[in-house]
Formats: structure tokens, sequence, C-alpha cells
């Protein structure tokens, strides 16, 4: 039987730079019973995104921005408790948009049934969910990418970091990955294979950008925004690609956005930069997912996840974590 109360983390407040803990309310109500061609479920894993930041701002944007007294959004898997869907079983692992929330019920609109034995339920939050949707088309389609080119990507060690470089290097590319600490970029270059790692905080990201990329950079996939996008724009190659993915350095910022002084450099080698939203990919996903799957089972990419094991109460330090570049790969909450 389901659960009688269901929890929740609601947004009690729109924040301004940091989120704070007074952010957010956490609510007790009534668990809901399925009716007909809906099913129940509890919640095991809630995925962490940057892009969680953007949503609790009321401005317009590719999505609508979370309401206050609302279920705050995420990505979630629930395992199937109780059902009167032809489709789902009690048992059953589905990932979907379910938000921050012990207990959900849904008529499987909008859902995808995992399969547990070909891969972490995790793993379909990260490398088979939107960041290795988000890394796939952003570098393939958006970047353009071609066989022997040179690849930057900011944000390295995060979820979608680690899986442009891991791509870049299975199509058969120079990657070099910008990270923050040397334990990060001692990741990148060992484990996951990256041919360099520049540690922003300890080196000047330009001049390692010459040393590593001295023909230049002909795909730079930022999900940082700020001076090191800068930096980067100062090192293109003609005809070079700037993927705008994400600019998680500006997120918090209380006095505006940093825009990029270099821009120029667009001009002068003819480059393009092209901003993208993984969503409009959505009727390719599963041919993406075929692919990356396959890349996993073969060791040419390595699944890099960091998972919290806690309750609820515990999502809204998790979700600092992202910002103060605290997790490596992708930030899950595993609701123990």
């Amino acid at each position: 039987m389901l659960s009688a109360q269901n929890r929740q983390i609601r947004l009690a407040r729109r924040p301004v730079g940091e989120v704070r803990p007074e952010d957010w309310a956490h609510v007790t109500e009534p668990a809901a019973a399925p009716a007909a061609g809906q099913f129940a479920g509890r919640t095991r894993f809630i995925s962490l995104d940057p892009a969680m930041r953007g949503w609790l701002d009321d401005r317009p944007s590719y999505l609508p921005p979370v309401a206050l007294g609302e279920v705050m959004r995420a990505g979630s898997i629930i395992e199937v408790t109780e059902s009167n869907h032809p489709d789902f079983a009690v048992g059953d692992l589905v990932a979907g948009t379910f938000g921050v929330q012990e207990h959900v019920v849904c008529d499987g609109r909008g859902t995808l049934r995992i399969d547990a034995s070909a891969a972490s339920p995790s793993t379909y939050l990260g490398a088979l969910g939107m960041p290795g949707m988000t890394a796939y088309f952003g570098l393939l389609e958006v970047g353009a990418l071609q066989e022997g080119e040179t690849v930057v990507v900011s944000g390295a060690a995060g979820a979608v970091g680690t899986m442009v470089g891991q791509i870049a290097k299975a199509r058969g590319c120079r990657v070099v990955g910008i990270a923050g600490g040397p334990e990060k970029c001692a990741l990148l270059t060992g484990e996951l294979g990256f041919d360099a790692a520049i540690d922003y905080r300890a080196e000047n990201v330009k001049k390692a950008l010459r040393t590593h990329a001295p023909d230049g950079i002909d795909v730079y996939f930022d999900n940082v925004g700020g001076e090191i996008l800068d930096a980067a724009l100062a090192c293109l190659a003609m005809r070079a690609r700037v993927v705008v993915c994400g600019a998680i350095s500006q997120y918090n910022s209380t006095t505006g956005v940093q825009g990029p002084a270099n821009y120029l450099s667009l001009l002068v080698r003819r480059a393009r930069m092209e901003g993208f939203v993984v969503f409009d990919h959505a009727p390719r996903f599963a041919e993406a997912a075929r692919e990356i799957g396959q890349w996993i089972a073969t060791g040419r990419i390595k699944v890099l996840e960091h998972v919290v094991r806690g309750t609820l109460d515990d999502f809204p330090q998790t979700l600092q974590m992202l910002f103060r570049g605290e997790n490596t790969g992708k930030l899950v909450l595993e609701l123990t």
C-alpha cells in the first residue's frame, strides 16, 4: 500500500543570489491514490542539475518558472507501488519529471520505464538521461564535431562535461577539459582519458589553452560562462563552433550576467556561437541512448556519478554542491 503521507520540498520564496534553506518549504500532505489509468510510486532517486537554479527565477525561459508554493521540479526515478495502468506493474522503475517529493501519482505520459538490468537506475538520470542527451546533441549536432578536431569543455568534471569529453574521444578528437582542483583534473586525464586538463583555480586559463590547443579550439562546449568563456573565445581556430550549454558561474550573480568581451573573435575567426535546449532533440533521444549505451558497454565511456544517500530533507544542501563545485560527475540524491 502507498504510504499515508507524502513529504515534499516546495518553493517558498524566490532566491536572490545563492539559494538558501529558507527559500524552501518542507511540506507533508496525504499521499494520493491512483485512479483508473494511473499508477503510484515512491521516489528512489532525484536528479540535481544546474538548470534548477534558473527555474527558480521569475523570468522568461525555455520552461516556465517553478511557481511559489509549487513542488520543486526535478527529474527522478520512482518505483511503482500500486497500479491501475495496463502498461505499468508494481515493482517497475520509471523515469520522469516527478518533482522533489516522496510519492507520486501519474498517468504515464512523459515517462520512461527503465531496465535496471541494463544499467543502474541512477544512470538513467545521468549518462542515459538529460546530461547524456545534452552532451550528445550539443557536441555532435550543434557543435558539428568532426574527427581529429580539438575540443575544449568547461565544467569538465560535471555531469555534462564528463560526457562531452568522452564522446569527443570516442569520435577520435583531442580533448582538453577545464575543471576546478588537481583531483578533478587528474581524474579527467587519468580515468576518463582526456588529453589535457586545466585547473582554472590555479592556472591562467588563456595561457594554458594556448599551450594545450596550439592550433586553436575547433569546438568549445561552454558550461560555465564568464571569464572562462572569454578565455576560450580568445583561442578559437578558424571556423570554430562555440556551444552554449550553460553558465553556472553566473547563476547566483546579483549584479547581472557577465557578457563575453572577446566576442569579436567570432568575426575574426569566422566562427559561430549557438545556444541550444536539449528538449528540441527529444524525438532522437532513443537513437542517442543506443549509441551511448554501446559506448558504455564497450568501456569507451565510463559512467561517473556522485550519489548522496539521504532523505528528502537533504535536497537543499545537496543542490548547493553543484554551485560550490563539490560534485564529480552526475549528482543524484538517493532516498534511503
